[in-house]
């Protein structure tokens, strides 16, 4: 019983369902819920362009249609096809990382890009995807003697970091803490040890004098700033001192939709993409952010419920993953604007200004919302249905 009703789809020879079973049991409270998260974003960008729906709400409402069909069509593929395809998808976002690096498009100092004329694709939000995919299929029927053996760890190893060496050289230092990161809670959720969490926590902060000789000016600004704020308030603490008096001048109940002092007055950067969260906080108030926030926590609810209720391993360990970097964009995103983590760059999803976070995110719900119209389907570790 997930949110009110049961769901046991009636499982064909071979455990095959019809498209009308499948359509049946996609999860359109889960549609609704992300439908109403958008939404919220979309008044938001027409907030920011000061009563107007160019140039970021019309866009950002046909990415979300776009995406839903999207969404949908994923949820209605059998996850066995994720599950043999995985590490092709895996290698496609990487030769597309790759293919950043020799010519994608350079945008406020970053080459993060590749051009396609009607998008900017951005590959490192696809490997995102991908990288839970791939560790997915890694895990997937691993018995704990083969997690508990380090080179076993090896390969999954080097898809995080391999991956996140790439990104780290656009550069983009958030997402490569996500990739980073998300690829950790795969590996704690598979059933690694902690103490072994222990071992690179510490040999990562040993590392961190060599480490920051690689950063960039700007990062290590960004983290200095961090520590002491009011070093340089009209420099490179600009950002986050906007964004802390926006987001106390909005108090309790905010200064009223379309008032918002900082942001309609350019005070705070960046108000349609990374400080969107502040500029609603600012209109809308403690109340308002409070509002956004629960209603991601019932999204990560419904995500993690629809985990647990999944019979196979694989299902489980995709959608808690993709859960799991839902979570981290949220924590990241709304801890930078408020001064408790640097500012490194991280969208507030389904809010912020993006066309392939969107994509790729609904892309993500697409998968947890497959592995609930697949949860009774048991399959080894080769994708084929245990009888």
């Amino acid at each position: 019983m997930i949110f009110g009703r049961e769901f046991r789809p009636t499982l064909k020879r071979g455990g095959e369902m019809t498209l009308g079973e499948k359509i049946w049991h996609i999860r359109w409270t889960l549609v609704l819920l992300l439908a109403v998260i958008a939404s919220v974003g979309f008044l938001m960008l027409y907030s920011a362009a000061g009563g107007r729906v160019d140039p970021w709400a019309s866009k950002q409402m046909t990415r979300f249609a776009v995406g839903v069909a999207l969404m949908i069509g994923v949820a209605l593929v059998d996850i066995r096809v994720w599950l043999r395809h995985a590490y092709t998808l895996y290698g496609i976002a990487f030769l597309l990382l790759i293919a950043v690096d020799i010519f994608g498009h350079i945008g406020m100092g970053a080459q993060r890009w590749i051009n396609l004329g009607f998008i900017q694709l951005q590959p490192s939000e696809i490997m995102k995807i991908a990288l839970v995919l791939a560790l997915a299929r890694y895990f997937h029927g691993a018995s704990l003697e083969d997690i508990g053996r380090p080179l076993f760890l090896v390969p999954p190893i080097a898809l995080v970091f391999a991956p996140a060496a790439l990104v780290m050289r656009q550069p983009d230092l958030g997402t490569a803490i996500l990739l980073i990161a998300s690829g950790g809670a795969l590996f704690f959720l598979a059933g690694v040890r902690l103490w072994k969490f222990a071992l690179v926590i510490v040999g990562s902060l040993a590392a961190l004098p060599v480490g920051w000789h690689f950063l960039r000016e700007y990062q290590k600004d960004r983290i200095l700033i961090f520590l002491d704020p009011d070093e340089d308030p009209l420099g490179a603490g600009y950002h986050i001192t906007q964004s802390k008096i926006a987001l106390g001048s909005g108090g309790l109940f905010g200064k009223g939709f379309l008032q918002g002092s900082q942001s309609h007055l350019n005070y705070l950067p960046e108000k349609q993409t990374d400080f969107i969260f502040t500029m609603l906080s600012e209109e809308f108030g403690m109340v308002g952010g409070l509002v956004l926030l629960g209603l991601y926590v019932l999204l990560l609810v419904y995500a993690y419920a629809i985990a647990m209720s999944c019979r196979s391993h694989f299902g489980r360990l995709l959608a808690l993953g993709i859960a799991s970097i839902f979570f981290l964009y949220v924590f990241i995103n709304i801890g930078m604007v408020m001064g408790l983590l640097p500012v490194v760059g991280v969208p507030l999803p389904l809010i912020s200004y993006g066309g392939t976070a969107m994509l790729s995110l609904l892309f993500g719900f697409g998968l947890i919302m497959g592995v609930s119209v697949h949860r009774d389907l048991y399959f080894g570790r080769r994708g084929g249905v245990d009888d």
